[in-house]
């Protein structure tokens, strides 16, 4: 079998405990304005301008993202860190896009990565009709869950989807008994107010949830969706101050939560 990934990231620090390998696959059902890595949303491989320095001199030239590749050569790129998961209590983790979108492909890694013996992390926002989310659920030691807006209306205004599915997805999750951290990714005037705020810290309480990850906006991905011939409908935004961060950080844990700032 064979999948789309746009990035291997080894010796990962943040994308769960210990050091890490983090595979991205290409695709995802959501496109949210303040998307960070646009390379990842389109499910076919595309076209990059990327900039270029050479010898004082900058130049252009096109790149390609994302690649096919089969599960063993994803494995192969895996298990060139086994000593590392070993000696930190790491692992895996898959992010993209949303790695649902391939969860066929998916399964079939977690299968193997399980097999090893390695710790796996899914990095998603759980959009996924999929036939194979339970076997999935099953195959995952952590879960890294994007929260962006409660308010269904407001949320496919922004990513344009419903959050309904990935909300139901999340109670499969819970109900399963599996770890879960939610990463909130704070959205100057759009995800940051403070009626959303509250609401999340409201249904993680309801869930029992206890840690959730929050994720700065910072606008250094303006670059890329020019790089992709693709307009950028939040270039008047700023990055995120850190007296705001502090301020949610606060917030959340004044509610009760284990609060961390960046993935």
């Amino acid at each position: 079998m064979k999948g789309l990934v746009f990035d291997i990231k080894h010796y990962a620090i943040h994308d769960g405990p210990g050091i890490r390998t983090t595979i991205f696959l290409k695709g995802c059902p959501m496109a949210c304005l303040w998307c960070h890595n646009p390379e990842s949303q389109n499910s076919e491989p595309e076209e990059m301008l990327r900039e270029r320095k050479f010898d004082g001199q900058h130049y252009q030239e096109k790149e390609t993202v994302g690649k096919y590749m089969s599960t063993q050569e994803v494995m192969k790129e895996i298990n060139k860190d086994k000593i590392f998961y070993q000696e930190s209590d790491g692992g895996v983790t898959f992010s993209g896009g949303e790695p649902l979108a391939q969860a066929d492909f998916l399964l079939e890694i977690l299968k193997q990565c399980k097999k090893e013996g390695y710790h796996t992390t899914l990095d998603t926002s759980g959009h996924s009709n999929g036939h194979v989310l339970k076997d999935i659920i099953g195959l995952t030691d952590l879960f890294l869950y994007d929260i962006k807006l409660m308010d269904d209306a407001i949320h496919l205004k922004y990513s344009g989807v419903s959050n309904q599915l990935s909300l139901k997805n999340l109670d499969l999750i819970i109900d399963a008994g599996k770890e879960v951290i939610i990463r909130f990714p704070v959205i100057p005037g759009i995800t940051d107010v403070q009626d959303n705020i509250s609401k999340i810290a409201a249904y993680m309480k309801e869930r029992k949830l206890q840690q959730i990850d929050l994720l700065p906006y910072h606008g250094m991905a303006r670059n890329k969706y020019e790089q992709l011939g693709r307009k950028y409908d939040l270039g008047h935004l700023y990055k995120v101050s850190d007296e705001r961060m502090n301020d949610i950080k606060q917030y959340f844990e004044s509610s009760g939560y284990s609060v961390g700032i960046g993935g």
